[in-house]
């Protein structure tokens, strides 16, 4: 059979993992599938393969540009061609990509969630043929899964839209319900959901409860005491990052941080050390080890506990990916549970705030346009959460998305107006030279007012942008867009902005409850009451026998984690966030905004007063905010 030749031809591999088979022929049934693979199991010959068998393009959409680039060069070495679609190209890559997947010669793309979401690129695949939509890290989708992203809330509309002819989501962490959420978005039988065995032999999972002064000196001594290998160490802040591994390098032990705050280059610069050291050891945040290619990591160190026992999955699988034995160890102090449910409710807003938002959306027209940046601005609710709170409204059926557009078109070209009309002819020829003539000259960019171009020319903006993107890849204009803004159409307005700021604020205080009781399970299996292993295994619908190595089967648990006490905040703390209420009256009205303030967990209005930089932001940071709320003051929520 075709898939058989191509797996050794193509990928070298003699025979399929376990699962790989079952969805790739049912791919090529037309089916749509869901596939649930461990972080290593192989998922992405699941849709490399059988895209060089489909006719059309395979569109696979996946956050991680990290793993976009990397599995495009690996392809690449196979003498496969494939392309990844991402923000940070120039244009001439983009323009190269975009012939090749025209013509044929490039089958398999590589796009960031978003990018279905921009009108530009919309227009640049509206003629496609697409064989099959794939969608990685598809436990994204759902409302109640670890890591919820709204964009890929919509992505079941966006493959609808482009006439998929089958569809694929990939995950390694699905728990039951949201496997169930996925298999609803993208209507995938029960027979074609394809889940491969969770528990790994190789990976020894293990615990330990520690007082925080003796934390950094485990560490050290297990990175000294066991046999040196490739070692990541996770931990939560970019600031630990630096200084953990600043600390072990003075102490005789070489690490690199790692994290989001470094530029670009830089961060590529570490992976690709790591990928190719047999020792390397790099003290991370989460942002590191997603895509990353490395099948000997022999050591995962959680110096801080993850979110959820979804993300522990994910990372510990990176571990021992050639099947050797690896050692993944989760280090646990009474502190880190604090910091870590902080930042759950640093993302919940204030029903006052979502009132705002609500009363800023009904402000508009039946059909409008709205920047989530300034409304995220305008209602001091975090980015994130108020493109959460816009899904909300769709799936509530109060708004409908349409086409996001750009503001700002800047354009310069690259040929004379002369040359571009030279190489059409007919009603494209004038449109082109009527368009053109639209650009207004500024000191080395033209502007292009689209809005006022679709009224001079009697056309509809699609046309326009078509037009434009259709030589942007001719390589005759360069074209730098800015200020995005959303498209959203009215289907009912609420009767009540109140009573629905009620409902979404009881919605959004569920999410925290959620994450909080996320982080339980985190803490309850780092007390190894019971074998860890099969625990896991449990969570992800899967029974296991005791794996015999981890803590608890060494004999090593249970530990116990001591209750925490209710702290007051103190006189000097109450006072500080009175005075800072008579200086900051709107963005710390409630009680909710002053216990954020006090905790170090901004908001946007607080950024754009400069009030992370007042000295009392974040004197309460060590207390559990459900402690600091209790006491501050302020308007209800």
């Amino acid at each position: 059979m075709e898939y058989q030749r191509l797996l050794k031809d193509q990928f070298g591999l003699d025979e399929f993992r376990e699962g790989q088979e079952a969805v790739i022929t049912r791919l090529l049934e037309g089916k749509n599938v869901a596939a649930v693979f461990p972080t290593g199991g192989g998922k992405s010959l699941c849709y490399q393969l059988p895209s060089q068998i489909f006719s059309g393009t395979t569109v696979v959409v996946s956050p991680l540009i990290a793993l976009m680039k990397d599995q495009c060069d690996a392809l690449q070495e196979r003498g496969i061609a494939a392309a990844r679609l991402d923000s940070s190209m120039p244009p001439s890559e983009f323009r190269s990509a975009m012939k090749g997947i025209r013509d044929g010669s490039i089958k398999l793309m590589y796009v960031a969630p978003e990018r279905f979401f921009n009108e530009r690129f919309i227009a640049s695949l509206s003629e496609l043929k697409i064989s099959l939509f794939a969608i990685d890290e598809a436990h994204c989708i759902s409302q109640w899964g670890h890591n919820f992203r709204p964009d890929y809330l919509k992505l079941a509309k966006v493959a609808e839209g482009f006439s998929a002819q089958r569809v694929l989501a990939l995950t390694a962490t699905a728990t039951p319900s949201v496997l169930q959420d996925i298999q609803a978005a993208f209507a995938i039988a029960d027979e074609d959901a394809i889940r491969t065995t969770f528990f790994r032999s190789n990976l020894h999972l293990r615990s330990i409860v520690l007082d925080q002064s003796n934390q950094y000196a485990h560490l050290l001594k297990q990175l000294r005491t066991r046999k040196a290998g490739s070692t990541l160490i996770y931990v939560t802040t970019q600031r630990a990052a630096e200084e953990i591994a600043e600390q072990l390098t003075e102490d005789g032990i070489v690490a690199t941080a790692y994290h989001a705050g470094f530029d670009p280059d830089e961060r590529i610069k570490i992976q690709n050390e790591f990928i190719q050291s047999k020792s390397g050891i790099v003290v991370a945040t989460i942002a590191f080890g997603m895509g990353i290619d490395k099948s000997n990591i022999r050591y995962v160190y959680h110096f801080n506990p993850p979110k959820s026992l979804e993300a522990y999955a994910q990372e510990t699988g990176r571990a021992g990916r050639d099947g050797k034995d690896a050692i993944c160890e989760m280090l646990v102090v009474p502190e880190d549970r604090i910091v870590l449910d902080n930042f759950s409710y640093g993302d919940t807003p204030s029903r006052r705030n979502i009132r705002r938002m609500i009363e800023i959306l009904s402000g508009h027209s039946d059909s409008f346009h709205i920047s989530h940046y300034r409304l995220s601005s305008e209602s001091d609710i975090r980015i994130l959460v108020v493109r959460t709170l816009l899904t909300y409204m769709e799936l509530d059926g109060f708004l409908q998305a349409t086409s996001p557009r750009y503001e700002s078109y800047k354009i310069q070209p690259q040929v004379t107006s002369k040359h571009i009309l030279g190489k059409l002819s007919g009603s494209s020829r004038e449109f082109a030279a009527s368009l053109l003539s639209m650009l207004t000259k500024g000191r080395t960019w033209f502007t292009l007012n689209v809005t006022l171009a679709t009224k001079r020319l009697d056309t509809d903006r699609d046309r326009i942008i078509k037009a434009i993107e259709y030589m942007a890849e001719k390589g005759w204009l360069e074209v730098k867009v800015s200020d995005l803004t959303h498209g959203y159409r009215w289907v009912k307005r609420p009767q009540c902005a109140e009573s629905l700021a009620e409902e979404f604020a009881k919605r959004m205080l569920k999410r925290e409850e959620t994450d909080v009781g996320r982080l339980d399970q985190v803490f309850e299996l780092a007390e190894a009451h019971s074998c860890l292993a099969a625990r896991l295994s449990l969570h992800f619908g899967e029974t296991s026998q005791a794996c015999g190595s981890c803590s608890f089967c060494l004999g090593n648990g249970p530990f116990s984690l001591p209750e925490t006490t209710h702290r007051s905040i103190g006189r000097s703390a109450k006072i500080a966030i009175d005075e800072m209420a008579e200086k900051y009256p709107e963005p710390l009205a409630t009680a909710r905004d002053r216990a954020r303030f006090l905790c170090g967990l901004s908001s946007p209005a607080m950024v754009r007063a400069r009030m992370t930089r007042e000295p009392h932001f974040g004197v309460c940071n060590q207390m559990p905010f459900a402690d600091v709320i209790k006491e501050v003051g302020g308007e209800a929520d």
